[in-house]
């Protein structure tokens, strides 16, 4: 067992060297990569909140549980935010608005009534009326009309009275309810009673609604100045705590009063700190923070993967899934919407180990915590939580094969992430069970831990999506295509029943050989089964699907054969294309040849034409050599598959001799000059080959017959 997890821990490392080949890159490279950091870092900071920290955790009814408090310095006791409600309310029910009367409107309108009435009233309306209406109409404008909008306002606002004042000079209070609109004036108007002098009838002809107009004018700069010096005069504070006092000791109950103290404290702390000055070292801090770690994420990639600096969508990957989870988090501590435990950060660890690797997943799921870490107030018990919950998920994860694994992964991430913040609570001296307010857990964290569990259940969907976004090709979706039953593959075993099983049997040496060295064994495995799929088009002409010692190559050119062989790599890009598969799996069709030659019919037509200059071209296949070792891994698989059907006798020495002349041959031709495999990788896959040749070739035990058995059976007959 520890040789074996020896083992198991160098092929890792040496899977990590391979992915982590130098490479040269130019000054633009390296340009490109700073502007990318600089903007990682100034997105993160940006969306990071600037308040103070609290220095303590508290809350009324609980002991305290740190040493005694003494104020560090003066500061006011804050009044609550209901308090300072109150006051506000009973502020606004003593405040009066303030209204210009103007005395022109009064002699205007009176003015006009008057000469209305001699002009065209005189002979129809008692001289009466006019006495009557012009006492009316003053009475009115003493009062006050004010327009519509402004009584609207008045009302909504329930100012119970307004200042009246004219000039410099401020004249009265008059409440609200004794000032008239002009509908509530013409109706007072027509308040007299019908009577010798006057008629509410005839009133109501004589059109007077005409004679009114509003005089009192709403005085929005005085108004305002006057609410701000109520407002002014309200006291924030209750009181002072000088420094030295003792504010509470180390088992003291937290009382309201006390409560308040200390959160006053939190207060002026935070005032203290939000000077031009304390802010522009906040924002240092941060700037500092987030480019350590930012900086130490790009230095684990550039020491360890550099492969995936290179791939553009490894990049845009990372940079979404890093920087998501920060911004989310702050988005919530600054708008105070929901608790940062419910966002399912075991997500990305989820994502990252299913489309690259365990370390890297670990990595950026730390780098990620520790970023959305800054943002709160509390960051210890977050850290823990988050990285044991991560932890867990990569754990459970290892290959992700079928949909039931996100469900135990989101169970077991819940359960992890419960254990873990209440083993926290524990320390604090909370009980789980029993106690009473002070000491007992509060059961809120773990229910929002329960809903980020339930949305790590999304990870699986939006695993596809992802996919379809940046390319990438997951675990599951290999073991999808893998299934023999899909379309393309069931196809290629009617049409080319020997394709077919040559197929399998590389699939399964070739996912041997990459478990082994290290490699993605079911990336291969996948590849491996459809490497060949070109020959759907002409089964005959490949020998595994012949039959009855039938050869059609017999009656062409060789330079014909070795184009109709050729040509199995271009329709298999082809049908690729055609049936959608992921680029990743075109890549084992681009690569299974490489560029070697079609040697048979190279060889055959050389000797046939001794003086005759080949042109290699001809018989050369129009792919490319490997570029991973996946991809190494399959072309030594599937010549040393097809070369074994030729040999006349099967045993060991056989059989490691054909293994050893295939791969030294294209190793000595530079088929693998381009991907990252190592010698000791194509060591152990020599090895592989033989030893599950040798089972798959092993000679079968004659079974003896019984003695006697001949003479019985003759017996019988006669």
């Amino acid at each position: 067992m520890k040789l074996c997890t020896i083992f198991a821990a160098k092929s890792t490392l040496f899977a990590m060297s391979r992915n982590n080949k130098h490479k040269d890159l130019s000054w633009q490279d390296y340009l490109k990569q700073v502007v990318v950091l600089l903007c990682v870092i100034a997105l993160l900071v940006w969306a990071l909140p600037r308040g103070s920290r609290s220095s303590f955790i508290t809350d009324v009814g609980r002991p305290w549980p740190y040493g005694q408090f003494i104020a560090p310095f003066d500061f006011p006791v804050f009044k609550t935010d209901a308090q300072l409600s109150y006051e506000r309310d009973s502020v606004r029910r003593i405040y009066e608005p303030y209204y210009a009367i103007q005395r022109d409107v009064e002699a205007q309108q009176v003015a006009r009534f008057r000469a209305d009435f001699r002009n065209q009233m005189m002979g129809d309306v008692p001289f009466a009326y006019r006495a009557y209406i012009e006492e009316q109409l003053r009475t009115i404008y003493a009062r006050g009309v004010v327009s519509p909008e402004d009584q609207e306002r008045l009302q909504a606002d329930s100012t119970q009275s307004v200042r009246i004042f004219e000039g410099s000079e401020t004249k009265a209070s008059r409440r609200v309810a004794n000032l008239f609109t002009q509908k509530s004036a013409y109706e007072y108007l027509l308040a007299a009673e019908d009577s010798n002098a006057v008629s509410r009838q005839r009133l109501q002809k004589l059109n007077l609604s005409q004679y009114i107009e509003p005089n009192l004018v709403y005085d929005e700069q005085k108004s305002v100045d006057y609410w701000n010096d109520l407002e002014r005069s309200l006291s924030p504070s209750s009181g002072m705590v000088l420094a030295g006092e003792k504010v509470i000791d180390r088992g003291d109950i937290v009382d309201e009063a006390t409560y308040q103290k200390l959160e006053s404290y939190q207060r002026a702390t935070a005032a203290r700190s939000q000077t031009a000055q304390e802010l522009n070292l906040t924002v240092i801090g941060q700037i500092l923070y987030v480019s350590f770690i930012v900086l130490c994420l790009a230095l684990y990639f550039h020491l360890f993967r550099m492969d995936y600096i290179c791939s553009l969508r490894s990049v845009m990957l990372l940079i979404v899934l890093v920087v998501a989870f920060p911004l989310m988090t702050a988005f919530l501590v600054r708008h105070t919407l929901l608790s940062v435990y419910i966002i399912p950060y075991a997500m990305l660890p989820v994502f990252v180990r299913v489309f690259m690797d365990s370390r890297t997943a670990f990595t950026t799921h730390v780098a990620s915590v520790l970023l959305s870490a800054v943002a709160l107030k509390y960051p210890f018990e977050f850290i823990a939580t988050q990285a044991v919950a991560g932890m867990v998920a990569i754990y459970t994860l290892r290959e992700l094969s079928e949909r039931s694994q996100i469900i135990r992964t989101a169970v077991l991430v819940t359960l992890s992430a419960w254990a873990m913040y209440m083993s926290i609570e524990l320390m604090h001296g909370r009980l789980p069970f029993g106690g009473d307010s002070v000491s007992a857990i509060d059961w809120g964290i773990y229910k929002h831990i329960a809903a980020s569990g339930l949305l790590l259940l999304f990870a699986y969907p939006l695993m596809a999506a992802l996919e379809k976004l940046f390319g990438f090709t997951s675990n599951v979706m290999l073991v999808e295509l893998s299934n023999i039953n899909r379309p393309l593959l069931h196809r290629l075993s009617e049409v080319a029943p020997g394709t077919f099983q040559h197929s399998l049997q590389v699939s399964n040496l070739a996912a041997e050989v990459a478990l082994h060295i290290g490699a993605k064994s079911q990336l291969v495995r996948t590849g491996a089964l459809y490497h060949d799929i070109g020959k759907i088009y002409n089964p005959p002409f490949f020998t595994e699907n012949q039959a009855g010692g039938v050869n059609p190559h017999s009656k062409l050119d060789p330079r014909e054969s070795a184009r109709i062989i050729i040509r199995h790599v271009a329709e298999g890009e082809a049908l690729a294309d055609k049936y959608q598969l992921p680029h990743i799996i075109r890549e084992f069709i681009s690569t299974h040849h490489g560029r070697g030659l079609v040697k048979y019919f190279y060889i055959t037509y050389r000797n046939a034409h001794p003086d005759e200059e080949v042109n290699e071209e001809d018989f050369m296949y129009t792919g490319h050599n490997p570029q991973t070792t996946e991809q190494a891994i399959l072309m030594m698989a599937d010549a040393v598959e097809a070369s074994s059907r030729s040999l006349d006798e099967y045993n060991e020495k056989t059989i490691s001799d054909l293994v050893d002349r295939i791969i030294d041959t294209q190793l000595k031709e530079g088929l693998f000059a381009d991907c990252p495999i190592t010698f000791l990788d194509i060591k152990m896959a020599k090895d592989v080959f033989k030893e599950k040749l040798k089972i798959i070739y092993h000679t079968r035990i004659s079974y003896p017959s019984l003695k006697g058995s001949e003479k019985e059976e003759k017996a019988k007959e006669s």
